[in-house]
């Protein structure tokens, strides 16, 4: 799943960028789509712009947790969880080591626009959904090696 994620996310921020760059924006949806190049040197929402370095090593930091973590598995449902989350948080690694302004404080590029919600990337799209699948699948008990927490009986 983070293979997927990853590459998915390289290739399109690769087709925005050459082909969206200093262009237009793409408008769809009669307009409540836009597709256009913008660049996020902070966190999601453009959040404190000034901290790329910080962020760069918090999504290391989560990108070893996961790896760790993934050891325990056995679960498909936090496998895909997991893998939403670890192939989001490495498509945006790329951007940050890669881009300028330079290695570590790099702008992620993002591109999808609805016009009511911040601009973001397929990246952030998979760390929203394995974030909310990880809620989903905690809320029901559901432990990371697939079994299911037990509630103690209620003592009434």
């Amino acid at each position: 799943m983070a293979v997927v994620v990853l590459g998915l996310d390289i290739l399109t921020k690769y087709l925005v960028v050459a082909h969206l760059e200093h262009r237009d924006p793409i408008r769809l949806l009669g307009g409540g789509l836009l597709l256009a190049v913008s660049r996020n040197s902070g966190a999601a929402f453009s959040f404190a712009q000034g901290a790329t370095i910080l962020f760069t090593g918090v999504a290391v930091a989560v990108i070893v947790v996961i790896v760790r973590t993934a050891r325990r598995l056995g679960s498909a449902g936090w496998a895909v969880s997991l893998g939403l989350l670890l192939g989001g948080a490495m498509g945006n690694l790329v951007d940050r080591i890669f881009r300028a302004p330079g290695p570590g404080r790099g702008a992620v590029v993002d591109f999808i626009d609805f016009r009511v919600w911040p601009v973001f990337n397929l990246a952030d799209s998979a760390i929203v959904v394995g974030g909310l699948l990880a809620v989903l699948l905690s809320m029901r008990g559901v432990e990371l090696d697939g079994t299911r927490k037990v509630e103690p009986p209620d003592p009434a």
